[in-house]
Protein backbone atom coordinates (compact mmCIF):
# COMPACT_ATOMS: atom_id res chain seq x y z
CA UNK A 1 0.00 0.00 0.00
CA UNK A 2 1.50 3.32 -1.07
CA UNK A 3 1.38 6.52 0.95
CA UNK A 4 -1.21 9.11 -0.08
CA UNK A 5 0.09 12.14 -1.96
CA UNK A 6 0.34 15.07 0.52
CA UNK A 7 -0.04 17.58 -2.36
CA UNK A 8 -3.18 15.93 -3.77
CA UNK A 9 -5.79 18.62 -3.03
CA UNK A 10 -3.64 21.69 -3.69
CA UNK A 11 -4.11 23.78 -6.84
CA UNK A 12 -0.53 25.05 -6.67
CA UNK A 13 2.18 22.76 -8.01
CA UNK A 14 4.43 20.91 -5.60
CA UNK A 15 7.51 22.68 -7.04
CA UNK A 16 6.12 26.12 -6.13
CA UNK A 17 5.12 24.95 -2.65
CA UNK A 18 8.59 23.48 -2.08
CA UNK A 19 10.27 26.66 -3.38
CA UNK A 20 8.18 28.92 -1.13
CA UNK A 21 8.77 26.82 1.99
CA UNK A 22 12.49 26.42 1.34
CA UNK A 23 12.89 30.17 0.73
CA UNK A 24 11.18 30.91 4.03
CA UNK A 25 13.13 28.31 6.01
CA UNK A 26 16.58 28.63 4.42
CA UNK A 27 16.91 32.41 4.18
CA UNK A 28 16.10 35.08 6.81
CA UNK A 29 12.98 36.23 4.97
CA UNK A 30 9.57 37.17 6.28
CA UNK A 31 6.41 35.64 4.83
CA UNK A 32 5.68 38.88 2.99
CA UNK A 33 9.21 38.93 1.53
CA UNK A 34 8.69 35.41 0.17
CA UNK A 35 5.37 36.56 -1.28
CA UNK A 36 7.09 39.54 -2.96
CA UNK A 37 9.94 37.42 -4.37
CA UNK A 38 7.52 34.90 -5.84
CA UNK A 39 5.38 37.73 -7.24
CA UNK A 40 8.48 39.01 -9.10
CA UNK A 41 8.76 35.55 -10.67
CA UNK A 42 5.12 35.73 -11.80
CA UNK A 43 3.66 33.57 -9.03
CA UNK A 44 0.76 35.25 -7.22
CA UNK A 45 0.21 33.75 -3.79
CA UNK A 46 -0.62 35.14 -0.37
CA UNK A 47 1.77 35.22 2.55
CA UNK A 48 -0.88 33.27 4.47
CA UNK A 49 -0.57 30.47 1.90
CA UNK A 50 3.17 30.35 2.53
CA UNK A 51 2.53 30.20 6.28
CA UNK A 52 0.04 27.35 5.86
CA UNK A 53 2.38 25.42 3.56
CA UNK A 54 5.27 25.93 5.98
CA UNK A 55 3.26 24.56 8.91
CA UNK A 56 2.01 21.61 6.90
CA UNK A 57 5.04 20.56 4.82
CA UNK A 58 8.08 21.71 6.81
CA UNK A 59 8.34 18.48 8.87
CA UNK A 60 8.17 16.40 5.68
CA UNK A 61 10.87 18.49 3.94
CA UNK A 62 13.07 18.40 7.06
CA UNK A 63 12.83 14.61 7.20
CA UNK A 64 13.84 14.39 3.51
CA UNK A 65 16.85 16.65 4.11
CA UNK A 66 17.96 14.64 7.15
CA UNK A 67 17.64 11.39 5.19
CA UNK A 68 19.66 12.75 2.25
CA UNK A 69 22.32 14.09 4.61
CA UNK A 70 22.62 10.71 6.36
CA UNK A 71 22.83 8.88 3.02
CA UNK A 72 25.60 11.20 1.84
CA UNK A 73 27.54 10.65 5.04
CA UNK A 74 27.29 6.87 4.68
CA UNK A 75 28.18 6.72 0.99
CA UNK A 76 30.63 9.59 0.57
CA UNK A 77 33.70 10.57 2.51
CA UNK A 78 33.46 9.79 6.19
CA UNK A 79 32.13 12.31 8.64
CA UNK A 80 34.87 14.62 9.87
CA UNK A 81 35.20 17.20 12.58
CA UNK A 82 37.89 19.48 13.87
CA UNK A 83 38.59 21.55 16.96
CA UNK A 84 38.67 25.36 16.86
CA UNK A 85 40.46 27.39 19.49
CA UNK A 86 40.09 31.13 19.92
CA UNK A 87 40.37 33.87 22.53
CA UNK A 88 37.30 35.69 23.80
CA UNK A 89 36.94 38.45 26.36
CA UNK A 90 34.30 37.96 29.01
CA UNK A 91 33.92 40.82 31.52
CA UNK A 92 37.34 42.10 30.50
CA UNK A 93 39.09 38.76 31.13
CA UNK A 94 40.65 36.72 28.34
CA UNK A 95 39.39 33.12 28.05
CA UNK A 96 39.85 30.25 25.61
CA UNK A 97 36.85 29.16 23.58
CA UNK A 98 37.08 25.62 22.25
CA UNK A 99 34.57 24.49 19.63
CA UNK A 100 34.12 21.14 17.93
CA UNK A 101 32.90 21.80 14.37
CA UNK A 102 31.82 19.19 11.81
CA UNK A 103 32.63 19.24 8.09
CA UNK A 104 29.45 21.22 7.33
CA UNK A 105 30.38 24.00 9.76
CA UNK A 106 27.87 23.13 12.47
CA UNK A 107 29.04 23.51 16.06
CA UNK A 108 28.92 20.18 17.87
CA UNK A 109 30.18 21.32 21.28
CA UNK A 110 31.72 24.42 22.83
CA UNK A 111 33.72 24.87 26.00
CA UNK A 112 35.08 28.02 27.68
CA UNK A 113 38.14 27.80 29.94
Amino acid sequence: MSKPDPFKYFKTSRAIIRLAVMMYVRFPLSLRNVEDLLHERGIDISHESVRFWWQRFEPMFAAEIRKKRADCLRSGPQWQWHLDEMFVKINGERHYLWRAVDHEGEVLESFVT
